[in-house]
């Protein structure tokens, strides 16, 4: 079980880096890995603080999560002989750091400063290869340094995404549950519960979360980061991520412009509870309320690419079973569900 050592979230969290490596007894230099606009949001204020705190430190501009990039960071990891490396940003500069100091064996530390998916603080990493998004085992970060004074000023539809990525959780241990009666895999009653706990708080909570409140984003990022644990704990993600991370996946390989991940799962969590037969009107009603899509049309992506997605999502990781079962979905019946749940018109 690999979980964050310290979780630090708040206004101004930023400028405390420096003292709490000092704090875990971090030496040597470190390595920022960042992208070329967070660097002057938030990669600078880390290196200044650094800096105060007498490390040495340099910084690695990346801009998309590919092996290449990963092979990029460990490079200029070992030419400066890093210590340890941080992943400041969003989720490239985060899951570009996290797999790269695993396989350099040394400590990470995330620094994010958007909170729209739950890969700030989990042990896997989303990855470009081959053309294709495909989700690596890594090591937890060992600290996650969230300012949300910083992360509040991210546009709010990277924020209502991520609330978008933790409700999924709901159909995730759904689909968790039928593949441990149906193929008898691995079950954690106790991952299971924390993570629809997680679940449970955004939607109870979809009245609260709004835009320009930093109670908002505190609020999403420890749910952000108790996803992540409940991943942790089980070994494997599959806690959050079920069929409808399999629906955001397969649009992401057919739509010629996907939405933002966390987008994507909202809305397979829609379609999802309703193959489950569970309350899908009550997560439609909570997505409406943060101001998340709830539809193909507010997705930005065509009425055809969300039935064909729904149609073939079971051919993304066939090893994980899901209600979406072993073969295509029926287009009729695949229309019939996006048509009932108001995805499509």
């Amino acid at each position: 079980m690999q979980l964050p050592r310290n979780v630090i979230a708040g206004p101004g969290a930023i400028e405390s880096v420096g003292p709490i490596c000092r704090s875990m007894r971090l030496k040597g230099r470190a390595l920022i890995i960042t992208g070329g606009t967070t660097k002057g949001i938030a990669g600078d204020k880390v290196a200044e603080s650094l800096s105060r705190s007498g490390y040495d430190r340099d910084f690695i501009i990346v801009e998309s999560a590919t092996m290449e990039n990963v092979l990029k960071a460990k490079t200029a990891a070992e030419e400066m002989k890093a210590d340890f490396l941080l992943g400041v940003g969003g989720g490239k500069s985060i899951d570009i750091a996290k797999l790269a100091s695993t396989q350099l064996d040394l400590n990470f530390i995330s620094v994010p400063t958007a909170a729209s998916h739950d890969g700030i603080a989990s042990s896997r990493a989303s990855i470009i290869q081959g053309g294709k998004s495909v989700s690596k085992q890594a090591e937890a970060p060992m600290c996650v340094i969230a300012d949300t004074s910083i992360i509040m000023k991210s546009p709010y539809k990277l924020l209502a995404a991520g609330c978008g990525d933790i409700i999924s959780n709901y159909t995730a241990v759904l689909d968790w549950r039928l593949a441990a009666r149906l193929r008898n895999v691995y079950f954690s009653d106790y991952s299971a519960a924390l993570s629809e706990m997680t679940a449970r708080i955004i939607l109870d909570s979809a009245h609260l979360i709004k835009p320009g409140l930093e109670e908002s984003v505190r609020l999403v990022v420890k749910a952000l980061i108790s996803s992540s644990v409940a991943m942790s704990i089980a070994g494997s993600s599959a806690p959050a991520s079920g069929s409808e991370h399999k629906f955001s996946h397969m649009l992401d390989q057919i739509a010629p412009h996907p939405a933002l991940h966390g987008e994507q799962c909202g809305v397979g969590t829609i379609l999802m509870m309703y193959l489950h037969g569970g309350d899908w009107k009550r997560i439609r009603e909570a997505l409406m309320t943060i101001g998340a899509p709830t539809s193909a049309k507010e997705l930005g992506i065509e009425d055809k690419y969300i039935i064909e997605a729904l149609m073939k999502a079971h051919d993304i990781r066939p090893e994980r079973y899901t209600i979406l079962g072993d073969s295509d979905l029926p287009h009729e019946a695949a229309v019939n569900i996006a048509k009932t749940t108001k995805v499509i018109e």
